[in-house]
């Protein structure tokens, strides 16, 4: 299962170093919820090597304003607290384990 990051708990966990994939999503979303299993199961197969979650936008508003996001899903890519590439819209699997094992 994919980390829920918050408001509160965003600056110890997506940016404490490494690599952190981070989906901005919304529950009424319909796109967010095709890209949401993917992030699910790349949470489960890249676990101990990089940190994948997701950021209700609804609920974690400071986040979504910190870095720009003005539809969803985007999912940021962030490496040692820097956002290094980023996904907006829809999605396949393949795209986004390119892109992480890119960061990797």
């Amino acid at each position: 299962m994919a980390f829920e990051f918050t408001d509160n708990n965003f600056q110890e966990t997506a940016l404490s170093g490494g690599v952190s994939v981070v989906d901005f999503w919304a529950e009424w979303c319909g796109p967010c919820r095709l890209v949401g299993p993917i992030i699910d199961d790349l949470a489960a197969e890249y676990e101990g090597k990089a940190t994948i979650g997701k950021v209700d936008v609804d609920a974690n508003p400071e986040l979504s304003m910190k870095y720009g996001v003005r539809s969803i899903p985007t999912i940021l890519f962030i490496k040692d607290g820097e956002v290094v590439d980023k996904h907006v819209g829809s999605t396949t699997k393949a795209a986004l384990m390119a892109k992480l094992e890119a960061q990797l």
